[in-house]
């Protein structure tokens, strides 16, 4: 039985370092700011919930922020550096294939047959929390890029609580990618898909049950 590979990725990573610090704004809408202080590069679930976009500038939303009572944090990359490597360095208890791919995002090399992987993701994202501070969500897949949608998904409202979607062999996997628009599949940018819209292909399903050969010479003379 082949591995399955599990995307953990952090939630609201700069605003959640900062909640680390001080338990005080756990519960209200927070921005984290650009090294200038102009635009907001990061926010809470409470801040995207009252209407705050990334890369607001700072002087078009004050009065937003202000009306519900919003904290405003500088940047500070030091702190999100050393809380990136906490979270990094307590993932090899769980496996030794670690890749980290970003500063809030690693890919994890599971076994199925050793664990209940579902169990296992959420082990992992209670002891996460428990040791950082900091909440985590899990796709688990075949493949990376199912594991990137599988992790899309677990962030979603209905599924929150549950930060987990475990997609490896699963039934689900079919309806969730006939969900997917393509322009939402990891890799795919925006010429990309817009090729494969031209082409009515719509969704991930539709990609995935396209002749690979076709999708190649489609996709290999974009300029």
């Amino acid at each position: 039985m082949n591995n399955a590979i599990a995307l953990l990725d952090c939630d609201c990573f700069y605003a959640s370092c900062e909640r680390v610090f001080d338990a005080s704004v756990k519960e209200k809408p927070l921005v984290v700011l650009s090294n200038n202080d102009g635009c907001v590069i990061a926010r809470s679930e409470e801040a995207k919930q009252i209407g705050v976009t990334m890369g607001s500038p700072l002087f078009k939303i004050s009065d937003l922020l202000e009306q519900n009572e919003a904290e405003i944090f500088s940047s500070n990359y030091a702190l999100y550096g050393d809380m990136s490597w906490r979270v990094m360095n307590l993932l090899h208890n769980f496996t030794p294939e670690v890749e980290i791919y970003s500063i809030d995002e690693a890919f994890l090399n599971l076994e199925p047959r050793k664990h209940s992987l579902s169990n296992l993701a959420h082990s992992i994202r209670e002891k996460m929390y428990k040791w950082t501070g900091i909440p985590v969500s899990i796709g688990i897949a075949e493949t990376k890029v199912l594991a990137k949608i599988a992790n899309k998904r677990a962030k979603k409202a209905e599924l929150k609580e549950l930060g987990v979607l475990n997609l490896y062999r699963s039934n689900k996997t079919e309806p969730i990618l006939k969900e997917t628009k393509v322009s939402d599949i990891w890799g795919i940018g925006y010429r990309s898909a817009l090729k494969l819209k031209a082409n009515e292909i719509l969704t991930a399903w539709q990609l995935r049950e396209t002749d690979n050969r076709f999708i190649r010479r489609l996709l290999s003379n974009i300029n």
